[in-house]
């Protein structure tokens, strides 16, 4: 099997570059004996008092950094967090990296190129690690948006708010669980007011979304005790 055996046409104006306002307004397809077009707002209508949702309370890190390699201009998106302030990274241009080349990414905020994957992305190793690089990349790094949504190399400042869940609360993912995304603090009063339950899990999200030729497995790092027991395996 082929990943371009899923490839289909997708029309470039049919892309919202926004989400629509409010965030619940977003279309929700209803699969049942007919299939009906309906909105994310009207969920409490159409679930039943006693049913839970599980929503998912990772936070998304700006791990889109803008830097140079000399003169030139080099993009990278950090994917996988290997420790030690090592980070495995896509990068434009990732094939005129070397080892030990030097990237500067703003006053006093670097990585070095330490290897190169078979896979074609690179390993970076930042002098900070932990508190202090997650500081550094809200200072200096974008939101890793998906490829299809084009952003100015600057980015654009609604997107950290737009690419984030109402439920985000446990930083680590690099990429938005995006059902998530058509959730405002209306509809959760509402789903509430109807007798819905809400737990959530810690699902830190990788890279699927940034390579489509790649897979990466989810993380899950944190389920209240309260979920396992209301929804034992």
């Amino acid at each position: 099997m082929r990943v371009a055996d899923f490839d289909f046409a997708l029309p470039r104006e049919l892309i919202a570059e926004h989400p629509i306002e409010p965030r619940d307004a977003a279309r929700l397809l209803k699969v049942g004996p007919k299939i009906e077009d309906r909105r994310i707002a009207e969920l409490p209508q159409l679930l039943r008092r006693g049913d839970v949702l599980v929503a998912n309370d990772t936070r998304v890190i700006p791990v889109r950094l803008i830097g140079r390699r000399g003169a030139a201009t080099i993009e990278v998106t950090l994917h996988r967090d290997l420790g030690g302030g090592n980070w495995r990274s896509f990068a434009k241009g990732a094939r005129r990296l070397k080892p030990g080349d030097q990237l500067e990414f703003g006053e006093h905020f670097a990585a070095t190129v330490i290897a190169k994957e078979p896979e074609g992305d690179v390993v970076l190793r930042f002098v900070e690690e932990g508190p202090a690089l997650r500081a550094a990349l809200e200072k200096f790094g974008q939101m890793p948006l998906p490829p299809y949504i084009h952003r100015a190399k600057a980015g654009d400042a609604r997107d950290r708010r737009d690419y984030q869940t109402v439920f985000a609360a446990h930083d680590g993912a690099v990429a938005a669980p995006t059902a998530g995304l058509h959730f405002t603090p209306a509809l959760l009063a509402a789903l509430r007011e109807a007798g819905i339950g809400l737990e959530t899990v810690t699902l830190h999200v990788g890279a699927v979304l940034s390579c489509r030729s790649r897979s990466r497995t989810p993380r899950i790092t944190g389920c209240t005790p309260n979920t396992a027991l209301s929804h034992p395996t």
